[in-house]
């Protein structure tokens, strides 16, 4: 079967192209190179040589897409790499699995991000994280460098992306960067990249970016002074909806808007004036009794003659509120404040006028306590005080029931 190897005449490319004989057929010009014809007619090169004393048969390709000139020009270079005392088919192996575990190591930026997000969603406080991750993301990063390879990705390429936002979108961008440093952080961490993260700061990108805090303005809260809440009380009484009994009620309060659109009927003792916000709805974690006035009640009663819906102030079609709703009634009303506004709105009230201890405001506002000492002391919620607490306030913003 096949010719035994040796000095074969040269063949030309039309010579080559007739040969049917099954086996080995060397063509001659590079020694050891033939052409295999298998059982099935196919055709294909091979070099047969000796390396460290073994016999080996390496494949340089299929004919006729391989042709005979481009089958000696890989004998050649084999033959060279045999002269050097290398196994040109084991360089070929390591070749073939560096490339392999290179495209197995080739996701691009935008694919890191979506399993850095799948990867971490679960320990995330609720959805919407994971929301103003994948938009800021997408909106920011994904144009310019979501479809570079995840370990292309360097400090020209971060830059490109924040540079253009840092002085104009200043805490938006700063948030961006965190999170390109974390996505490529895990891809470092699984072996998608090496070397230092491009997106890091301190000692890297904060020599080449202005610190965000010396040129981000700040954007307090917008308040109104609570010298006017009692005519502003008066006129949000006069408007109509649901969104305008919630931000009564989370005036009220003194809540955070998500807390009250996320309320629901089972969180209410309206026999005793008390509303138990769970743990997992609370910022800081940990559950929180909310004394009511009565004009809190009275919202509540109303709304549960008109609710068909788990929440206190459901949206119109059964789910909850947006967090734009509450938003959109103060501006109809062309108020310049904002719903959480008000929760400074009433910290600066009752600091100014009344004599209430700060930690009595503070707990009413679910603030954690900072100094471990008086969160020693203080274990309880000052729940009783707090009971008149929220009724002066509503007293004082002129909502208390006729």
């Amino acid at each position: 079967m096949g010719q035994k190897m040796g000095k074969a005449k040269e063949m030309g490319a039309l010579e080559v192209g007739r040969i049917t004989r099954r086996g080995m057929n060397f063509v001659g010009g590079v020694a050891g190179l033939g052409m295999n014809v298998n059982s099935g007619g196919s055709r294909s090169w091979i070099l047969r040589a000796r390396v460290g004393g073994v016999r080996r048969d390496m494949g340089l390709g299929g004919y006729p897409d391989v042709t005979l000139a481009q089958a000696r020009e890989s004998a050649r270079a084999a033959r060279q790499q045999m002269r050097l005392g290398l196994d040109p088919i084991e360089e070929g192996k390591t070749m073939r699995s560096a490339l392999i575990a290179s495209r197995a190591a080739a996701i691009t930026f935008t694919k890191a991000a979506t399993l850095y997000i799948e990867a971490h969603e679960e320990s995330w406080k609720n959805a919407k994280h994971r929301q103003q991750w994948e938009n800021t993301l997408t909106t920011y990063a994904k144009p310019k460098i979501g479809t570079l390879q995840v370990r292309d990705v360097g400090v020209p390429q971060v830059l490109d992306v924040l540079e253009p936002i840092w002085k104009t979108k200043t805490e938006t961008a700063s948030r961006l960067r965190g999170r390109i440093e974390s996505v490529l952080d895990w891809a470092i961490a699984r072996g998608y990249r090496d070397g230092p993260n491009p997106a890091r700061w301190k000692g890297h990108l904060d020599t080449m970016l202005p610190a965000p805090g010396k040129i981000a303005k700040t954007d307090h809260h917008r308040a109104l002074p609570y010298a006017k809440v009692g005519e502003f009380m008066a006129e949000l009484r006069q408007q109509e909806g649901t969104g305008a009994r919630a931000l009564e009620f989370t005036i009220l309060t003194a809540a955070r808007s998500g807390e009250v659109r996320g309320a629901t009927w089972a969180e209410f003792d309206l026999d005793n004036a008390l509303w138990v916000v769970p743990a997992e709805r609370m910022k800081a974690k940990k559950e929180h009794r909310v004394p009511l006035s009565d004009r809190a009640v009275e919202l509540l009663q109303a709304q549960m003659k008109i609710s068909h819906s788990d929440f206190a102030f459901p949206a119109p079609k059964g789910g909850m509120l947006s967090d734009m709703t509450l938003t959109a009634v103060l501006r109809r009303m062309k108020v310049n404040a904002v719903p959480h506004g008000f929760r400074s709105t009433f910290r600066d009230w009752a600091a100014e006028q009344t004599d209430y201890p700060n930690e009595v405001a503070e707990m009413a506002l679910a603030h954690a306590v900072g100094n471990k000492v008086e969160a020693a002391y203080r274990r309880g919620d000052l729940l009783e005080k707090r009971i008149q607490l929220m009724q002066d306030w509503a007293t004082f913003a002129g909502t208390t029931a006729n």
